[in-house]
């Protein structure tokens, strides 16, 4: 069954406290009413999972986390959402979309603990998918530089060439250390890796975006050639420095860290 994770809303992206969803306690159920906005797999998951304000506190600590059945009554497509990378993305509607009271995951006023713990396994994958398009932007210009002659000789004769392809070089082997440390600091049972997790993502994708530029520079005219790899790259990279938490914010969560761990 294909899932989706149902958080940002429209007037609620990276202030995850800001949620105005609400779930309200009816004898047995909980009744859901809002929109959540640039979900992933939107319209056409089976299960949702969807954080909503059940008010046990104000901001953060009043939101609990329901499983959401995909055909449930009152859950609609307002709107499919088109973007410069084909990815299926949709707003919902939550119309009192009646749930038993079962569909709780944990306890109330869990969500925002059990959202968080899973954006740091999220931020590591989002980092681990920007290596990868990073890789294959490498491996392109590498093949390109050794290929196409310049002035008479390959470009990979050319210092400059030389110099790009160092740089990709670098910025590909430090993302890859970064995306592996929080993958292995997760993996040996560290409850949460929240610092690690957004370094990764952060330097990750930035340096992919870096990396992918170069490789379109190295390419010419074909890197901005539709249909071309590098050209499909430079538009695939470029959301992923959004979606789990934009670059801004992951800066904002590190400071935190290190100043909390301080």
């Amino acid at each position: 069954q294909i899932s989706a994770f149902a958080l940002s809303e429209p007037r609620s992206g990276s202030d995850v406290a800001n949620t105005e969803m609400t779930a309200t306690r009816d004898g047995d159920s909980y009744v859901l009413t809002g929109e959540k906005t640039w979900i992933s797999n939107g319209g056409i998951a089976d299960l949702y999972v969807v954080f909503a304000r059940t008010g046990e506190a104000p901001g953060a600590k009043g939101l609990s986390a329901f499983l959401v059945p995909g055909d449930a009554k009152g859950l609609g497509i307002a709107e499919r959402l088109e973007v410069i990378a084909p990815h299926p993305l949709a707003r919902l509607s939550f119309e009192r979309v009646r749930l038993p009271a079962t569909a709780l995951i944990g306890k109330p006023g869990d969500g925002f603990r059990i959202a968080m713990s899973v954006l740091d396994v999220f931020r590591s994958t989002v980092g681990a998918a920007a290596l990868g398009f990073a890789r294959r932007a490498l491996d392109e210009s590498i093949k390109r530089v050794a290929e196409r002659k310049l002035f008479g000789a390959p470009m990979a004769e050319l210092q400059m060439v030389q110099g790009h392809i160092a740089d990709m070089a670098l910025d590909v082997d430090a993302a890859a250390l970064l995306v592996y440390r929080a993958a292995w600091t997760k993996d040996m049972g560290a409850p949460r890796v929240t610092r690690e997790a957004a370094m990764a993502k952060l330097f990750a994708t930035d340096r992919a975006q870096e990396v992918i530029d170069k490789a379109v520079q190295l390419h010419g005219g074909d890197g901005v050639r539709k249909g071309h790899i590098v050209e499909s790259l430079y538009r695939e990279i470029r959301a992923l420095r959004i979606y789990e938490g934009a670059s801004d914010v992951q800066k904002v969560v590190i400071a935190r860290q290190v100043m909390g761990a301080a």
